[in-house]
């Protein structure tokens, strides 16, 4: 086993049908080849650990994402949908124009309910070449009915803030939008983005409170975002653990061939935050079953 696994047990009633919507497959290399200009290298983390985690945290349902390592081959991220069953798993894929529709079309029937736009990983920070990217999305996912995913800075997604109010399809902003725990509530552009959630323009995953806070193990700081996010718009609010939690930045002297360890998040540890940062347990099921349950379709 090379994936972190909860260390903490759940401290909390977690309600029937709960997701966690947003986790990656890794499978082996043998099988499931790497880009060649990926970013980072990680060990395997396969559907059999997906299924442990979800086990430990009393889930039902999880939202599995492509990662910026395998390109636009979602093999590994499909293969890991059909392992846990077309009742508990939805995807994310990622595309680009050489993806073929009958490609596209076996995506959808398998599960698969949006696309990614990962600009943060490739260190996307110019906000026209972000929107040329975004409105590219938003032209494949509208004919399939998908959502598209943004994982970007807090800077760039308000900079865009005008563009994504106006979508024709929904949008979803990964790991609190890129806001800055150490920042709080007036850091710039975050209005930006409650504005967005408030109105029903987006949605946003309160999750990877590690990659947004720098206070672990329990990133108390991510706490004020949380409760804003969700005190914007409940029902725009979903919830994830990242598993299995890459580190994308690599230490000094390390090739991105070169395998990285997972960082070692308890996952039990931070879902235990969860009533802290919305004690209504009508809230915190529309956050982890019924908001899912609409944008993914179980």
């Amino acid at each position: 086993m090379t994936a972190p696994m909860p260390k903490t047990a759940v401290n909390f009633a977690v309600p029937p049908g709960a997701c966690d919507c947003h986790v990656h497959v890794v499978g082996d290399p043998a099988r499931y080849p790497m880009v060649a200009g990926r970013v980072y290298t990680p060990p395997p983390a396969p559907a059999e650990e997906l299924s442990r985690l979800l086990r430990s945290l009393h889930l039902d349902r999880v939202v599995i994402i492509q990662p910026s390592f395998y390109g636009t081959d979602n093999s590994a991220t499909l293969d890991g949908m059909h392992a846990l069953g077309p009742k508990r798993a939805r995807g994310v894929a990622v595309i680009d124009e050489r993806t073929p529709a009958a490609a596209l079309k076996a995506m959808a029937d398998a599960g698969m309910r949006g696309l990614r736009l990962n600009l943060e990983t490739a260190g996307e920070t110019d906000p026209v070449a972000s929107l040329r990217k975004l409105q590219a999305g938003i032209a494949w996912a509208q004919p399939l009915g998908w959502h598209v995913q943004i994982y970007a800075r807090l800077s760039l997604i308000a900079a865009l803030a005008d563009d994504i109010a106006r979508s024709p399809v929904t949008l979803v902003f990964d790991h609190f939008a890129g806001a800055t725990a150490a920042l709080g509530l007036e850091q710039a552009g975050f209005a930006a983005v409650l504005a967005l959630i408030r109105a029903g323009k987006a949605y946003c995953k309160i999750s990877g409170a590690y990659r947004v806070s720098e206070r672990g193990p329990d990133y108390g700081d991510a706490a004020p975002l949380a409760k804003a996010l969700i005190a914007a718009n409940s029902e725009r609010i979903l919830w994830g653990t990242d598993w299995p939690h890459s580190d994308s930045s690599r230490p000094p002297g390390r090739a991105a061939t070169d395998v990285t360890p997972y960082q070692p998040i308890d996952d039990g540890r931070l879902f235990n935050e969860l009533p802290a940062w919305s004690p209504d347990a009508a809230i915190r099921r529309k956050i982890l079953v019924d908001n899912p349950a609409r944008l993914y379709g179980f």
